[in-house]
């Protein structure tokens, strides 16, 4: 039987205004924010070009600091009664899905690149053979360790989802080890990648083969570590008893970002490590 003495029902608390919208407080993280992305941004330029630190390293403090402050009001407000009315939620699930979408298309271009000389190697500067993956170039054995990440990814989707429905009916403990078991399922994900590049055939300076597959499968990387903070900071949550089954938007955004990141890495898997397979380099 479900334990359901801390997950009970409540009603809805009345707007504290005559309309159901949420009217902020002012906020110097708007602000903030924008002068630790330019920061950032003029960090990268002066690494590049001069080799200067300093400004790269207070861009991303910056960045992060702003992230983490403003989302803790947002959480502070979730909690104060009458904020989070259901419009604003619905308001938020707009957000949620919108950047979800411009995620969508920053991959697409990813994708457009690598379909472009996949599907006409002919335009391969330099390339004596118009075949793909160009001549001389090895490639990863899809069933090795890709095939074993992507069971990975599988698995994690089931656990997240195992999470939100012991939310839904009351179940903490459910709630609370399907999310453990999706970080760690996400973690094992990171650490195989980080081996798999490791023992790369080819580096990200060999070629137009190398620079898509690692500006492909390196961003989606890149995603899984934001989506496993994303879910650690929700399962830290779940654990303190933030999430109720009917407010919980903060999980159900970190659910619907990880079941994005599932996706796109099926796509990786079937066409760069599958359907892109070229002569498989030896272990």
């Amino acid at each position: 039987m479900a334990s359901t003495t801390d997950m009970t029902a409540t009603a809805e608390p009345a707007p504290l205004h005559k309309h159901p919208y949420h009217l902020v407080d002012p906020s110097p993280w708007p602000l903030v924010g924008a002068f630790a992305g330019g920061a950032l941004v003029l960090g990268i330029i002066l690494l590049a070009h001069y080799g200067t630190k300093w400004m790269l390293v207070v861009g991303v403090l910056g960045v992060l600091a702003t992230m983490f402050f403003w989302w803790r009001d947002v959480i502070r407000e979730s909690h104060t009664p009458g904020l989070h009315t259901p419009v604003v939620r619905i308001g938020l699930r707009y957000g949620m899905t919108l950047f979800i979408a411009s995620e969508v298309m920053f991959f697409v271009a990813f994708f457009w690149a690598y379909f472009h000389f996949a599907l006409y190697p002919n335009h391969v500067s330099g390339a004596e053979v118009a075949i793909w993956p160009p001549k001389g170039v090895l490639t990863f054995d899809p069933f090795g360790l890709p095939f074993l990440n992507t069971m990975i990814l599988l698995l994690s989707g089931c656990t997240v989802t195992w999470a939100h429905h012991g939310l839904l009916h009351g179940d903490r403990k459910a709630l609370v080890r399907g999310l453990a078991l999706t970080v760690f399922l996400g973690i094992s994900f990171t650490t195989f990648q980080a081996i798999e590049y490791s023992d790369a055939p080819f580096h990200f300076t060999g070629g137009v083969y190398p620079s898509t597959f690692f500006l492909a499968t390196g961003f989606h990387g890149f995603h899984v570590i934001v989506g496993t903070t994303f879910l650690l900071v929700c399962l830290i949550r779940a654990m303190r008893g933030d999430f109720t089954p009917q407010k919980h938007f903060g999980l159900e955004a970190a659910a619907w970002y990880w079941h994005f990141v599932d996706v796109v890495w099926l796509f990786l898997f079937v066409c760069i490590y599958w359907w892109g397979a070229g002569e498989i380099a030896a272990h």
